[in-house]
């Protein structure tokens, strides 16, 4: 989630400011930062490098963790997926480039909210494609409906290089989405995704099962919650739509399901939570009524640190070019969880 559009003009970015995740992809005026030269791999802090959506795999095996999240053009002037490593969360040292989009791939636009996960012996990236394809429906007074979709591309170790399995994303091509997430209940992967607010006005969470190598889909996605359901969540007065941006799940200390994500709030971007009263993907889902985050920072995911200590990552704020990955110290609640004091 998680960037807002690439293609929005800059009078747009306030209002995306406001209404949360797809705001973030908007661009600043003047020169993207984004297209400046890659740099040398080097140590750097967090609060030094410009990341958006980043994620945390924690390797026990090594005692490293691995943050990924979208980089620069590559070496071959592609968009890319970049790579930091660190023993201790303060120092990392990257970038170094995991993946750069394929010459003749189905897009070459942008690319958003990478997510590593291992699974089988394999590792997988989870990531959004963006396009200039537009549908052939478009709504009048509304921002492109193109095709945008999540991906999942596989490798034989964290540090890639990573393939995707298809020249189209995994989910549905007449679908726009977003910010794909893994989740395994009773031995199925699933992909817990998000359906764009912009071809559907009130985004969604969705989920679809995949096939068991997680090369393509297993039947036909459904819907968890709209963003309209949480009432921090905030509609837009311009388009009148909620945001739903960068699902993460987990299962509590007492076995309770829940669901961290990201859409517009009173205060800018912010983060909340939702729960499966039956413990199961396929909820109901209920939200809770008050955020975890709601300081202008979104997209969040958790990890624990090698100490067992329960971790969120999310960016903060959520303006061009200011994004900066956070990293928080979790208590788990049973019923929640919440930032430590």
């Amino acid at each position: 989630t998680h960037p807002m559009k690439h293609s929005l003009a800059i009078g747009f970015i306030c209002f995306c400011f406001a209404i949360g995740a797809s705001a973030l992809r908007a661009q600043p005026a003047g020169p993207d930062p984004r297209n400046a030269p890659m740099p040398a791999p080097r140590d750097v802090k967090l609060a030094d490098e410009r990341l958006r959506d980043s994620c945390i795999w924690p390797d026990p095996a090594t005692q490293t963790y691995y943050l990924v999240s979208a980089g620069r053009r590559g070496p071959n002037g592609r968009r890319t997926v970049v790579q930091y490593t660190s023993k201790d969360l303060e120092t990392w040292n990257g970038p170094r480039v995991i993946f750069e989009i394929p010459e003749n791939f189905w897009t070459q636009r942008g690319i958003w909210a990478p997510e590593l996960h291992d699974y089988k012996g394999k590792f997988y990236l989870f990531l959004t494609f963006d396009s200039d394809q537009k549908f052939p429906e478009q709504w009048r007074n509304w921002l492109p409906r193109v095709k945008r979709g999540s991906q999942i591309l596989v490798a034989d170790s964290p540090t890639g290089p990573f393939q995707p399995f298809a020249n189209h994303s995994t989910l549905p091509e007449d679908m726009m989405t977003l910010d794909g997430t893994l989740w395994i209940e009773d031995g199925v992967p699933y992909m817990v995704f998000c359906h764009e607010w912009v071809q559907i006005k009130d985004g969604t969470v969705e989920c679809v099962r995949l096939k068991d190598d997680l090369s393509a889909t297993d039947g036909e996605p459904f819907r968890l919650f709209n963003g309209s359901d949480a009432g921090w969540s905030k509609k837009s007065d311009q388009y009148g739509c909620h945001v739903t941006d960068g699902p993460y799940l987990y299962r509590t200390k007492t076995g309770k399901l829940i669901m961290l994500w990201s859409s517009g709030g009173a205060t800018g971007y912010t983060t909340g939570l939702a729960y499966s009263d039956s413990g199961k993907l396929a909820g109901p889902w209920k939200q809770q009524a008050e955020p975890v985050f709601a300081a202008d920072g979104g997209h969040p995911m958790l990890f624990h640190r090698f100490d067992g200590q329960l971790m969120m990552i999310l960016h903060q704020p959520n303006k061009v070019p200011d994004e900066r990955a956070r990293i928080f110290e979790m208590e788990d609640t049973g019923d929640s969880v919440r930032i430590k004091k």
